[in-house]
């Protein structure tokens, strides 16, 4: 008897807890694409982008136009010359794949320029989250934006809108 006391009651806990909690969405794409410091982020993301993209464009262009002076003058050019130039080619293309490495590579330039532009907009729309969430008194808030895995959102659990307005961003309505 006493055990279906006992499962009686862990039923009822569980499910009261379920019941009680609250659940909210956000779509973080609509948030950063309102705010206009997120938009000069990626503006100037996108040109540091296409500059370091051109310098290795560039040193790799330099790699051809020595490899393709080497094959027209390879026939000619004595064996130590040969060498010094097959090294010389070699060393330039080495040089910008590390350029290339060291500016998109995981680790790289790039990333860590969008640490330092875009991490703190992250950070201020996070926050803004926590403090709608936190005063509606939501246990959960998913983010319907990139590739989620929210099948189905019903808009009045949208708490985007209040995230905005958290941030002192004005909201249109769509």
């Amino acid at each position: 008897m006493k055990n279906y006391i006992f499962a009686f009651f862990l039923v009822f806990l569980t499910g009261s807890f379920a019941f009680g909690q609250r659940y909210a969405y956000v779509n973080t794409e609509k948030i950063l694409d309102a705010m206009p410091e997120y938009e000069e982020a990626q503006k100037e993301m996108d040109r540091i982008s296409e500059e370091w993209f051109n310098e290795i464009e560039g040193l790799f262009a330099d790699v051809d136009k020595k490899r393709k002076e080497y094959e027209a003058e390879a026939i000619l050019l004595p064996e130590a010359l040969k060498k010094q130039r097959e090294k010389d080619i070699s060393d330039a293309e080495t040089r910008a794949k590390e350029m290339q490495s060291k500016r998109f590579g995981p680790d790289g330039d790039l990333f860590m320029k969008r640490e330092e532009l875009i991490k703190p907009i992250q950070d201020k729309v996070f926050n803004a989250i926590q403090q709608v969430a936190s005063a509606r008194n939501f246990a959960f808030v998913f983010d319907k934006a990139n590739q989620s895995n929210l099948l189905f959102a019903d808009a009045k659990y949208d708490i985007s809108d209040a995230v905005l307005s958290e941030m002192g961003i004005k909201v249109g309505k769509n």
